[in-house]
């Protein structure tokens, strides 16, 4: 047999199978000033944008005179003189936003419930409790703080006594209207001297006549608190002085979840009350 068939018959094809088979593009994220060439029409120009026209992609080309052409993205190009697939850019991930609580502090996320600790934060009374919480709750839960409202503090002293306050069992408590000469300085001083009560408990307070105070105006719309003259219930005469209803304890209550519901974060209270807050969170927190 002749050489000129001796190339017919059984052999390995995988070297040609290999050169038949087409090379992967490399390919280029789109980004303005990209210099490419359409192969098909030969234009010329750099990226000047990327838009969806008819739910396509496509992008703009502008060349060397100013005008300017759109392509199809995808394949087709050349970037000095490689064929590419030109593809959009791959979008960063936006980082994480900080999450932060309504009394400024960064929300902890997936914390595991805490046991309660046998410390205690004491305020006067329900409205107190609720402000407190809705401001400062996700704090008072990752530290496994409760608070507890007391309906007064004419028996702070025995209350006090009562609770028993050690190194590993504190109180702190949260005073109205706590300024010096007033009958609350009177029952505070009484209080701190309680067997036990040195170093184990700590009392402050903000000095206003009600924690509605606490509240800035500017948060309910107003220029100031209205002044309520002496012998005059002090919540009624404010609900009377906003045109709310005032008649009874349900009215009181239902202003004050009103003012209540305008206070979304620490920004919207007096700084004379953050304060002594966080003062009394960080005692009942701090290591033994």
């Amino acid at each position: 047999m002749s050489d000129s068939y001796s190339s017919w018959g059984a052999q390995d094809l995988s070297a040609l199978t290999s050169r038949s088979k087409p090379k992967a593009l490399r390919e280029v994220p789109v980004q303005p000033g990209l210099l490419l060439e359409d192969v098909q029409s030969g234009w010329v120009g750099v990226v000047v944008s990327l838009e969806t026209i008819g739910g396509m992609r496509v992008i703009r080309l502008e060349d060397s005179r100013g005008k300017v052409k759109t392509f199809p993205l995808g394949f087709g190009f050349l970037l000095e003189g490689e064929p590419v697939k030109v593809v959009a850019p791959v979008r960063k991930p936006a980082p994480a936003k900080k999450l932060i609580s309504r009394s400024g502090s960064r929300v902890v996320q997936d914390a595991a419930a805490r046991v309660a600790l046998p410390s205690r934060l004491w305020v006067e009374g329900t409205h107190d409790a609720e402000l407190v919480e809705k401001v400062w709750g996700h704090d008072l839960r990752v530290e496994g703080i409760v608070v507890e409202p007391l309906h007064g503090v004419d028996d702070l002293a025995s209350a006090v006594t009562s609770f028993a306050p050690t190194r590993k069992r504190r109180l702190g408590i949260l005073v109205d209207h706590l300024k010096a000469g007033t009958k609350e300085s009177r029952i505070v001083a009484e209080a701190l001297a309680v067997p036990g009560a040195a170093g184990n408990v700590q009392i402050v307070g903000h000095p206003y006549v009600d924690v509605w105070q606490a509240v800035k105006p500017r948060t309910l719309g107003i220029d100031a608190w209205p002044e309520i003259p002496r012998g005059q219930e002090w919540k009624k005469g404010i609900l009377k002085a906003f045109g709310w209803p005032h008649r009874d304890q349900a009215d009181v209550a239902a202003g004050w979840q009103r003012i209540l519901s305008a206070v979304n974060s620490y920004a919207d209270l007096e700084p004379s009350i953050l304060g002594p807050v966080e003062q009394l969170i960080d005692f009942l927190t701090e290591p033994e």
